[in-house]
């Protein structure tokens, strides 16, 4: 709020999202160092699976949520805050007015032109910890974008990048 005085409340909202979402307290774990202490804290009977579980994008989410929460207890609100700025400063840097992830814009996009949107998960392959997950997206039936990504949202958000760039493409014919 501070930094855009001037966005109304609906687009900071949209912007928090981007700034607090599962690949941004990912990326602020995996800067800080965390899924490496959490596997080097593991019992050495333990360790191979806990090196596995640190490579999992929803694990790292939740290392990063679970030292915020537990600094927030520990230090209090003020020392917190300053390391979360510091800790989420690409992703507050990249959450711009306007700006929406892939999916969002294709659902705002669709509904402008009263189209029907439906993603489908076509396949999911490789072990629990590492699996990839591959995604179609459909406007009104027509299959417009493919995507692959770690979790089915990435993979979802992927189809989406790339229908938009699909409409795009028809728009300019």
């Amino acid at each position: 709020m501070r930094r855009h005085p001037r966005v109304d409340e609906g687009e900071l909202s949209w912007m928090r999202q981007a700034v607090v979402d599962r690949e941004s307290c990912a990326a602020a774990a995996a800067a800080a160092g965390l899924p490496e202490a959490f596997a080097a804290a593991a019992p050495r009977e333990r360790a191979e699976a806990a090196a596995d579980l640190a490579t999992r994008l929803s694990v790292r989410a939740a290392l990063a949520e679970a030292v915020v929460g537990a600094a927030w207890l520990d230090l209090g609100v003020e020392p917190t805050r300053s390391g979360v700025l510091e800790a989420f400063a690409p992703a507050i840097e990249a959450a711009l007015p306007g700006s929406r992830d892939p999916k969002t814009t294709l659902q705002e996009e669709a509904a402008r032109r009263r189209l029907a949107v439906a993603y489908e998960l076509t396949d999911a392959q490789g072990p629990p910890q590492r699996r990839v997950f591959t995604t179609r997206v459909r406007l009104d039936g027509r299959p417009m974008g493919e995507g692959s990504g770690p979790s089915k949202q990435a993979s979802e958000q992927a189809a989406a990048a790339q229908a938009l760039r699909a409409i795009a493409g028809q728009a300019s014919c």
